[in-house]
């Protein structure tokens, strides 16, 4: 299943997006797409449904119908950082001994095709097109080998930073990671059944048509079992959960010179399988 959730940005309804793309309002039966339904026996539940039985919902999505975040009331969104070699390299790191932690403020949560602002007074604001898991059943202490049990679905996020706050500010990370509108997400949570190999999936960037990222999945340092299990020694992990799990090479700090994003600019992304996000970039 893709479940998303449409409509004005603060009204979103939950809705499904059928077989031939069309998108079905799933209101009559669950409150939102997030928190109690993202756990195992509410998924299997809309599984059995005929989405043809559903209300048709005016609109096409992603052109004259709005997607919302694919997840409501996110209580976390957990982030990994340098989480692919070749990121690492051409950000000057080495590859952590252990996967580096921080977190993205839910107020930067966006629709996938919501504009991201530049905040004020940065000069280096960047684009990073990451894999994101959505936690169904929580847990703490989760073991490796249980880890895929616990996921929900995935979906695209486009982990937007700016580098001259999270790296030249003192501190963490986190400052140049949590900016409003920093965290698109979406179109669609797809299920795990539908994705059987989250190792195994094509992601890239697009900057006014320019391919920046060209990446796998596959290239990971640290993979997505062993991520869950990694954090949930550290925190419980909840229904709506969100991990983005890193990028892979071609960010704007990575070029020489480096290349960071100006308002006018329009950014495209994609992890196969989870469709695509299109932002415009403007001032904030």
């Amino acid at each position: 299943m893709k479940l998303l959730r449409y409509g004005p940005a603060g009204q979103e309804k939950p809705g499904v997006l059928d077989a031939d793309g069309r998108v079905r309002d799933l209101s009559g039966l669950v409150d939102d797409i997030g928190g109690t339904t993202l756990l195992p026996a509410s998924l299997a539940r809309l599984k059995t449904l005929d989405l043809a039985s559903l209300p048709l919902v005016p609109g096409v999505s992603q052109q004259d119908l709005r997607l919302g975040p694919c997840v409501a009331k996110v209580g976390k969104c957990i982030c990994i950082g340098l989480n692919y070699a070749d990121h690492a390299a051409e950000s000057g790191m080495p590859v952590p001994p252990e996967p580096v932690v921080f977190n993205k403020w839910t107020s930067a949560i966006v629709g996938p095709d919501d504009q991201v602002e530049i905040p004020r007074g940065s000069l280096k604001t960047d684009w990073e097109v990451e894999l994101a898991v959505v936690i169904g059943q929580g847990g703490r202490y989760i073991e490796e080998a249980d880890a895929m049990a616990h996921v929900a679905g995935y979906c695209v996020m486009n982990d937007v930073s700016e580098r001259e706050f999270q790296l030249n500010r003192s501190g963490t990370w986190d400052k140049g990671k949590g900016c409003d509108t920093f965290g698109p997400l979406g179109p669609w949570l797809v299920t795990a059944d539908e994705i059987p190999d989250p190792q195994a999936l094509k992601l890239w960037l697009e900057v006014d048509g320019h391919r920046y990222q060209n990446g796998s999945t596959a290239t990971m340092v640290y993979r997505v079992p062993f991520l869950i299990s990694y954090l949930s020694q550290f925190m419980s992990l909840q229904p709506g959960d969100v991990i983005s799990t890193g990028t892979p090479p071609g960010v704007g700090m990575g070029h020489k010179p480096p290349v960071f994003l100006r308002a006018g600019q329009t950014m495209r992304l994609s992890v196969e399988g989870l469709g695509a996000q299109t932002q415009r970039v403007v001032q904030g």
